[in-house]
């Protein structure tokens, strides 16, 4: 009869370990990359956005084509590569939401002391078991404080893809703009190529001097070396484009050439600046931020209570006697209150509540300062745009002063070299224009739908929401 309880026993046991071995976790290695992994072919980019685009799911950018400004901000958002690694946060979060949520294990202990002499007959043990009572009273703030922080993980994450949006626009605005400028230099250094051309035959034939000479040799000389500062600057955009998407630093995107930007009004931006905390994903990051911490400050207060292990535990000594009864392990309060952690959870929240005034304070300056700018440069813009049809005019009455000779080559080219500048003046202003416009749209979350900050016990959803227009 022993021997076929002690069978049970043994059978009853490794029924429990296997049980506990199949729940546990497997190791499976992940190794890491032994090269770069660059995307050679615009093809491959993830060009098919996913369910998580309001109103765009499924639509469908080829990335071998000319893109809009649009279609470029869309692809920088699925292929940015540190938008990859930033979303692996997302999973690092929701294993904190879990970690947190879980219930402190039961504690067991036992002990078996064998009879090795004296008047005793019996072998003695005792066992216990106990459960930690302080750790339940702080569940409910870990997990609030978890869950909080897991949004924030997803507000800082749309405000990245908010960035690379901006980003991917202004390189837009300045690979289009540099086009339009290389374009316009390209024509002024014929004009000037051509007469520096008649001036080194007439200076070759003794028909002018040196001096004569030299301010057409100089200016085309200077307009081949903005022609060679803008050639670096247009392969600097390339990388820095090749970059944003993760391509080889050879592969080249075409662009459709037109930019077409949301406009920006000044009374409306103004306006909305008011409901800048519920729309720019920073402001709403930090105000996520904060909610954690006022649970972990909660959480703090509730354990400056005792530790508390409640159980039971019972035994038999060597008369074989049995014995049960309850057991309680409590911490006495004397040295350790957690005033310690009191202190560095409050110290935290007041850091996190001056940091979110001070970002929220720097974004309406900004704003407001940029309207300003915005202002002046629009003045300035309708000043060179005058001012051009103006030199657009002389230009073409020296043309048809030329044609006739009622005028000399050279006061014909200088005629003619006005309105070139004016040209690349305008393109210069309306490119710092469009800068600013983006970055006011960047600023104050101009596209980005209001962010409505969820309560603790709300779950977390799959994807943050994305604005690219």
């Amino acid at each position: 009869m022993l021997l076929a309880v002690r069978s049970v026993s043994r059978a009853g046991f490794l029924i429990s370990l296997c049980t506990i071995l199949l729940g546990c976790e497997t190791y499976q290695p992940s190794p890491l990359d032994e090269a770069p992994r660059l995307i050679a072919d615009p093809a491959a980019l993830v060009h098919t956005l996913p369910q998580g685009w309001p109103d765009r799911a499924g639509v469908h950018i080829d990335p071998t084509k000319p893109l809009d400004a649009a279609g470029f901000a869309l692809l920088a958002v699925e292929n940015n590569p540190d938008l990859l690694g930033a979303r692996a946060d997302r999973g690092i979060a929701e294993a904190q939401v879990l970690q947190a949520g879980l219930l402190p294990n039961p504690q067991l202990s036992g002990n078996y002391g064998m009879l090795l002499g004296g008047p005793a007959n019996f072998d003695s043990w005792t066992a216990g078991f106990g459960q930690d009572i302080k750790s339940l009273l702080t569940l409910s703030a870990q997990r609030a404080a978890a869950r909080l922080d897991a949004r924030k993980v997803d507000a800082d994450l749309l405000w990245q893809e908010w960035q690379v949006i901006g980003k991917a626009r202004l390189l837009y605005v300045d690979a289009v703009e540099q086009e339009k400028l290389h374009g316009l230099l390209l024509e002024n250094r014929a004009l000037f190529a051509a007469r520096s051309e008649r001036s080194r035959d007439a200076l070759a034939a003794g028909n002018i001097d040196l001096a004569t000479a030299s301010p057409d040799l100089t200016a085309l000389g200077d307009l081949d070396k903005q022609i060679d500062d803008l050639d670096r600057q247009m392969l600097s955009r390339q990388h820095d484009i090749d970059a944003l998407l993760g391509l080889a630093p050879d592969i080249r995107l075409r662009f459709v050439g037109r930019i077409d930007l949301p406009p920006i009004d000044p009374v409306a931006i103004e306006g909305a600046l008011a409901t800048l905390p519920q729309r720019r994903p920073d402001l709403v990051a930090l105000q996520l931020a904060y909610g954690a911490e006022e649970e972990k400050v909660r959480g703090a207060i509730l354990a400056q209570f005792p530790a508390l292990v409640f159980g039971g535990t019972g035994g038999s000594d060597t008369s074989h006697v049995l014995t049960f009864g309850p057991q309680i392990t409590l911490d006495l309060p004397i040295f350790n209150r957690n005033q310690g952690n009191i202190a560095i959870e409050r110290a935290t929240r007041q850091k996190l509540h001056d940091e979110y005034r001070s970002r929220l304070n720097a974004a309406a300056g900004e704003v407001t300062a940029m309207l300003r700018e915005q202002t002046l440069l629009e003045r300035q813009v309708a000043a060179v745009r005058q001012a051009l049809a103006e030199a657009s005019g002389i230009a073409d009455r020296a043309d048809r002063a030329f044609r006739v000779g009622n005028i000399d080559e050279r006061s014909y080219v200088d005629l003619q070299m006005v309105r070139p500048g004016k040209q690349q003046e305008l393109v210069a202003l309306d490119q710092q224009m469009l800068e600013r416009q983006v970055a006011m749209a960047t600023l104050t979350g101009a596209g980005m739908p209001a962010i409505a900050l969820p309560s603790a016990d709300a779950p977390s959803p799959n994807r943050t929401t994305h604005g690219a227009e």
